[in-house]
């Protein structure tokens, strides 16, 4: 819908509008929030009547004003957002959002985390702290990415390279300037004793709670980050450590690399954790050069994330959820949310905060606006007062494969209007899928004595000509 819109910075269609901000209003379409602009478009007869000079300053010349009026013919009351049904506590710990940027690069510095606190996140984990040398490689992301997109990250990204020191003045000079604003700390430890040694500088640091990393991947110290979350033992011992030396409370950071992730989240339960934050990155290894005369390639395994990951994160999320010695722990999570719909599935699934880094090295900050707006309106439709209100609705709704009801089919169905005839269903379903579709005239015709309602052709449709019917007939009947 938004064709070939780039999310600007300092957008040149605003500047030229001086009525509306076209540019924000884009970009909540873009994150999922269509229903946010048509409630807040004041000035839509403005907008029909202007002479799009919005569009002539474009640099790709996006149809704004088609976009903008006509979400408008659908226009609904207006309604003021309250922001307050977004409060809620970190392990007791007032937040006036569940909003975290998660310990990374996007939260390395004061500048940054200050701008994300002025941009409207609730919280921050600061990159990890540790006491070793970090040295970074160069270049250490890549992507897999569609026209526009950035579908997968993969990074080999370590810790902060700042001093122990140096990352503890940043801490300070935050909650000085910041005192409502959260702050939580992510560390990490190659023993005993240095585990000991950071939980108890951490005390008078100015840090609220902490994150122990046993998760990163692209560790090149043996037998730390996800070598230690692997481990469940390990795990409980270090967090005993920490309870040990620590006044603040603190979760386990817990890596996806592995089978069972409740091992990991007992272990730092068992261990004294106030909870668990899932998940980090998936070791993956992508961009391998297939091309002989290179000689020998040399790649590396590291750390995956983004948008591709989101139901396995999810998936974690909700078997952490059900883990009996999880309840009433905080669990904070994180896996490809870009926007408020991936928010709220994983607080439906029992995720108290939500952490956020790859869609803000994207897009930025400012992606938070249309998170809040996005779930805020979502609870005031619903008449729910709080978001604390949602967590674990979904739960229940979960069943194991063997539990799902097979006794009946649900058929696509065609809309003939958006269908332009590329023949995309036909090959899918013919080469891929039951043989059911055939073309007529140009158009994909469907043979229901062959369909078992697989949605193969829902998903590959380019034109979303294809939807679900949502209705589930009988196999009898279908027989």
């Amino acid at each position: 819908m938004l064709n070939n819109c780039l999310l600007c910075h300092d957008a040149q269609c605003t500047k030229a509008c001086g009525v509306m901000d076209p540019a924000k209003l884009l970009r909540s379409i873009y994150f999922d929030n269509e229903y946010l602009v048509m409630n807040q478009i004041d000035n839509h007869l403005a907008c029909v009547n202007c002479d799009g000079r919005c569009e002539k300053e474009c640099p790709t010349k996006v149809n704004i004003k088609e976009i903008l009026t006509s979400l408008d013919r659908n226009r609904t009351d207006q309604k003021e957002l309250n922001y307050d049904v977004l409060k809620t506590d970190f392990c007791g710990i007032p937040l006036e959002n569940p909003f975290l940027l998660s310990s990374s690069v996007v939260a390395s510095n004061y500048d940054m985390c200050a701008r994300a606190f002025d941009a409207g996140w609730g919280g921050v984990c600061f990159k990890t702290v540790c006491l070793m040398d970090i040295e970074e490689a160069s270049p250490r992301f890549a992507a897999i990415k569609d026209e526009k997109r950035i579908i997968g990250f993969k990074n080999i990204e370590q810790l902060s390279d700042h001093t122990l020191i140096e990352n503890i003045s940043v801490f300070k000079e935050l909650k000085k300037n910041y005192p409502t604003k959260f702050l939580l700390v992510s560390i990490m430890g190659r023993d005993e004793e240095e585990w000991a040694y950071l939980a108890k500088m951490m005390n008078d640091s100015g840090a609220d709670a902490l994150e122990l990393n046993f998760s990163c991947p692209n560790m090149t110290e043996k037998n730390t980050g996800s070598d230690v979350g692997q481990i469940p033992e390990l795990v409980e011992k270090y967090c005993r450590i920490v309870k040990e030396n620590t006044t603040l409370p603190f979760i386990a950071k817990l890596t996806p690399n592995v089978t069972h992730i409740q091992d990991g989240a007992d272990a730092a339960i068992r261990g004294g954790a106030d909870g668990v934050a899932a998940i980090n990155t998936i070791k993956s290894l992508i961009e391998v050069d297939i091309n002989p005369t290179n000689g020998v390639l040399k790649a590396s395994i590291g750390g995956y994330s983004g948008k591709a990951v989101k139901p396995i994160a999810l998936r974690f999320i909700a078997e952490i959820s059900q883990d009996e010695l999880l309840k009433e722990k905080h669990i904070s999570a994180m896996g490809g949310v870009e926007t408020w719909r991936d928010a709220l599935e994983f607080i439906a699934l029992g995720a108290d905060t939500i952490q956020v880094t790859t869609a803000v090295m994207q897009y930025g900050y400012r992606i938070i606006e249309d998170i809040k707006d996005g779930v805020v309106l979502y609870l005031m439709n619903h008449g729910i007062h709080s978001i604390k209100d949602i967590t674990s609705f979904a739960v229940e709704g979960i069943v194991p494969t063997d539990k799902l009801d097979r006794s009946y089919i649900i058929y696509p169905k065609f809309i003939r209007e958006k269908c332009v005839g590329c023949g995309r269903c036909h090959i899918s379903c013919m080469d891929g899928g039951h043989q059911a579709i055939h073309m007529k005239d140009g158009r994909p015709m469907l043979d229901g004595t062959k369909c078992v309602g697989c949605h193969l052709c829902v998903l590959v449709c380019p034109n979303q000509a294809i939807i679900s019917s949502e209705v589930k007939v009988p196999k009898k009947a279908h027989s």
